[in-house]
């Protein structure tokens, strides 16, 4: 059964150093047609489930104009909504103005995420974003409108310190958000960043790093590898991702996972500007069910549920892979029906998923 409906805009008014998400430089035209082109597919694919959850991303949406942001949502309103449901849009952090907030709010959005990155502007400068904007008065902004907030921050960040990560977390902290995601930076050799000849940073200061996040963010639920929440706003879109559930992917380069399919569109964007969406299809056979299942499982900090596992799958998970020698290794606990990685292995923990590659 699909719950969930992811929407990519690739359209971004800045190309960053670190980052692949956003392929090309805001053009209204092309926007224009980018948006005729999702009506279009959403129409041909979309079979009336009612959703619970619904996500705009790209990092870019909301660098659309308020009147092709307008578009989309009335696009994306065509989606049925469970009681209860979350729909997420993200933000770049310059982007935030009342009348797009208002707008989502109108079109029932519940949930912003906003791409912070860091709050110092040493760091922010390194990334090619914009240093002029206040975040705190952007954020405080969002909170008039919004009470379900992720911030993305980025740490591991070249010459960065533990006592600059230490600032970054004061600022969120004081600003009380309830949800963050922390990911770690790498220096892909495609990026400006490794063409400037950044290294990474050392694995000692970057486990340090990691470790600060987790001290500082005790009040939080750390419920997946790099995700931390109040209780009861953890995400719900990302847990269908963890939990192996079906989606709806939309827009150029998008994937869905449908009834055992795993469907790309294409990446080309003439093609999807023509509505030539070329999705390529693989079927997702059992064992390779039960391969995503256990690393995208892991991820959470809770693991999988020993008996849910049985249930869904008619096996028994500690029969699988090599679980039982990473248990006997105590890489791998076993408590309360529920199997997980340890928690001194979190950091490393790709080198356990390593195992059901």
């Amino acid at each position: 059964m699909v719950k969930s409906a992811y929407i990519h805009i690739p359209f971004c008014k800045h190309i960053c150093s670190y980052c692949d998400f956003c392929k090309f430089i805001y053009n209204k035209d092309w926007v224009l047609k980018y948006l005729d082109s999702l009506k279009n597919e959403i129409d041909l694919d979309y079979k009336n489930e009612e959703l619970e959850t619904t996500y705009i991303g790209g990092g870019t949406p909301s660098s659309l104009s308020c009147d092709e942001l307008e578009k989309l949502l009335e696009i994306c309103s065509i989606f049925k909504l469970k009681p209860g449901y979350e729909y997420t849009i993200e933000f770049n952090i310059e982007d935030i103005t009342s009348q797009k907030l208002e707008l989502c709010k109108k079109y029932n959005v519940n949930r912003i995420s906003i791409g912070v990155q860091s709050f110092n502007k040493s760091y922010l400068s390194l990334l090619e974003r914009n240093v002029k904007v206040n975040i705190e008065e952007k954020i405080l902004l969002t909170k008039k409108y919004f009470d379900n907030i992720n911030i993305d921050l980025i740490y591991a960040l070249p010459n960065q310190s533990l006592s600059d990560l230490k600032e970054d977390l004061d600022k969120y902290l004081k600003l009380d958000i309830p949800h963050i995601s922390c990911y770690s930076l790498i220096i892909e050799e495609h990026t400006k960043l490794n063409n400037m000849h950044f290294k990474p940073i050392d694995e000692d200061l970057d486990y340090d790093m990691y470790q600060l996040i987790n001290n500082k963010l005790t009040g939080y639920n750390h419920y997946e590898i790099s995700n931390y929440a109040k209780p009861g706003y953890e995400s719900k879109h990302n847990l269908t991702y963890w939990n192996n559930e079906e989606y709806y992917g939309f827009g150029c380069g998008a994937s869905s996972y449908i009834e055992n399919y795993r469907y790309n569109n294409s990446k080309n964007i003439i093609n999807y500007l023509n509505k030539i969406y070329n999705k390529e299809s693989e079927k997702i056979d059992l064992d390779e069910k039960i391969r995503l299942e256990l690393i995208l499982g892991f991820r959470k900090i809770k693991g999988i549920n020993i008996s849910d596992f049985k249930k869904k799958y008619n096996k028994d998970i500690l029969e699988l892979f090599n679980i039982k020698d990473l248990v006997k290794e105590e890489k791998l606990i076993i408590n309360d029906d529920y199997i997980f990685i340890n928690e001194k292995y979190l950091y490393i923990s790709n080198e356990i998923l390593i195992n059901f590659v």
